[in-house]
């Protein structure tokens, strides 16, 4: 019989398709873990309702998950929020080259040299949840990940 502490390390190794140094894990979308005598549990939070990954992030966690027997579940109603990424996941998306989540007025850090001498491009990355930031200090364009919050 697996842990709920060795699932959760299998999961580390399920990757956001768009980022992939970032678990779901560490994206906090893993909500709850239930283990019983021979199967696993394992309910998801999706970042945004639209997600077309969903399936193959379900997929990658049953496969993660074998031989064990998995069955798993998207809460719909449950709220993402960019709040829910763990320090690990922050730390990981400025490696990946972008600037993670601000809280409230926080300036937006280039996570190539770390400068805060930066402005808004254009509100529109590569997917719904980026945007596009230049920075005066080292001129490297990047994105930088949307804040987003619960409502």
């Amino acid at each position: 019989m697996v842990t709920r502490q060795e699932v959760l390390h299998r999961l580390q190794a399920v990757h956001d398709p768009e980022i992939p140094d970032l678990s779901i894990v560490d994206m906090g979308m893993v909500t709850d873990v239930v283990v019983t005598n021979d199967s696993v549990e394992v309910t998801l939070r999706p970042t945004y309702i639209g997600c077309p990954a969903l399936d193959w992030i379900k997929s990658a966690v049953e496969r993660a998950l074998e031989p064990t027997i998995a069955e798993v579940q998207f809460n719909m109603t449950a709220l993402w929020s960019t709040s829910d990424l763990s320090e690990q996941g922050r730390d990981r998306l400025k490696r990946f080259g972008i600037a993670p989540p601000r809280e409230g007025g926080e300036a937006v850090e280039c996570p190539h040299c770390g400068s805060d001498d930066t402005h808004m491009t254009s509100p529109f990355g590569s997917t719904l949840c980026r945007s596009i930031y230049y920075c005066q200090h080292c001129q490297v364009p990047f994105e930088a990940w949307k804040t987003l919050g619960r409502a």
